[in-house]
């Protein structure tokens, strides 16, 4: 089963965004060489600690740092962007790097609504009905059938994904026959009852005959389980901060350590690292099964948080080794 790289590009405490995008240029060149099948980069604004901002911009440099691993996005969120403008971006970067580009769209804004509506040129929020008639307008431009001509966007499609979080999108992704990609890593509860929607709504598509459902989930190996966990922790403690409001670098695995927690800032941590999986080559490996096994899902995409890049690439070297990765050269 394919295994992909789902790259949020974190920024840790006394590093800038600019190291950050170093780190993820030499993810990505690390991990074609080890057999990861695709790499994404997820859109998020106004976080401190994540560098992802411009998905579009970002693939264009990391299909430039690589030769073979599909590039995309994880998502594109189309609340924030007119349809026309996304299709010329990846029409762009599919004309570019032909049959290497993937257009993944979200539904949700991606970050908070005072930043949203910095983003759009409207002040109102996008309604839940407008979402497939822009995703139909988005597709037009591909086939050549926009209301305008988005050059060179028409003949040069993208393999477009649904991603969702709920039911919503995994409605939609299996009605229009699209590969859909579940957000495993922070709405786990969800999972399963989305991937059945998914499955039960799928109708056969020119891009698709049967269902092919892919979910993120945060994974994060080393050494030993101990070593795991200190280093997991970081990426536990920015997440808290964020549900606070206080969205902010990611903090170091000592910074991590001796935060005071709460209790119940306790009680959210564990919860949340119970749907995640940390460990050893071994403990990972039981657990990637388990779930790949409990969920039937077509591939697995990781994603992993840690304060320092060269923990998160060994994470990932770990992972493909004890995976059986083959290389895609060989």
């Amino acid at each position: 089963m394919p295994l992909s790289v789902l790259d949020l590009v974190p920024v840790g405490s006394g590093s800038t965004a600019t190291v950050a995008l170093a780190n993820s240029t030499a993810l990505v060149r690390r991990a074609e060489e080890l057999g990861f099948h695709r790499y994404w980069v997820a859109e998020h604004h106004a976080m401190p600690g994540i560098a992802s901002s411009s998905p579009a911009v970002l693939i264009a440099h990391l299909a430039a740092a690589s030769s073979s691993i599909r590039l995309g996005s994880g998502g594109v969120m189309l609340p924030n962007h007119q349809p026309l403008v996304v299709a010329e971006q990846f029409g762009t970067l599919e004309a570019l790097h032909p049959g290497r580009i993937d257009l993944g769209i979200g539904r949700a804004p991606g970050t908070d609504q005072r930043t949203a509506r910095a983003l759009r040129r409207g002040s109102g929020p996008m309604d839940a009905e407008d979402f497939p008639q822009q995703l139909n307008e988005l597709a037009a431009y591909f086939r050549g059938e926009g209301p305008v001509v988005a050059v060179p966007a028409a003949g040069n499609a993208p393999s477009i994904w649904l991603l969702g979080s709920s039911g919503y999108s995994a409605q939609v992704a299996g009605l229009l026959g699209l590969p859909f990609a579940f957000a495993h890593h922070f709405s786990a509860e969800n999972t399963m009852p989305a991937l059945a929607l998914y499955r039960e709504r799928f109708r056969p598509s020119p891009i698709l005959d049967q269902p092919y459902a892919m979910i993120a989930a945060n994974v994060l190996c080393a050494d030993t389980d101990t070593e795991a966990q200190r280093l997991a922790l970081p990426g536990a403690l920015s997440f808290l901060q964020l549900r606070l409001g206080r969205p902010g670098l990611m903090p170091s695995p000592e910074e991590a350590a001796a935060h005071p927690y709460t209790d119940e800032e306790r009680l959210f941590i564990s919860d949340r690292q119970s749907t995640q999986i940390i460990g050893s080559p071994q403990t990972v490996r039981e657990q990637v099964l388990e779930l790949v096994g409990r969920t039937g899902v077509d591939e697995l995409m990781i994603t992993t948080q840690t304060h320092d890049g060269a923990d998160r690439l060994r994470s990932y070297e770990l992972v493909a080794d004890v995976m059986d990765l083959a290389p895609l050269a060989a």
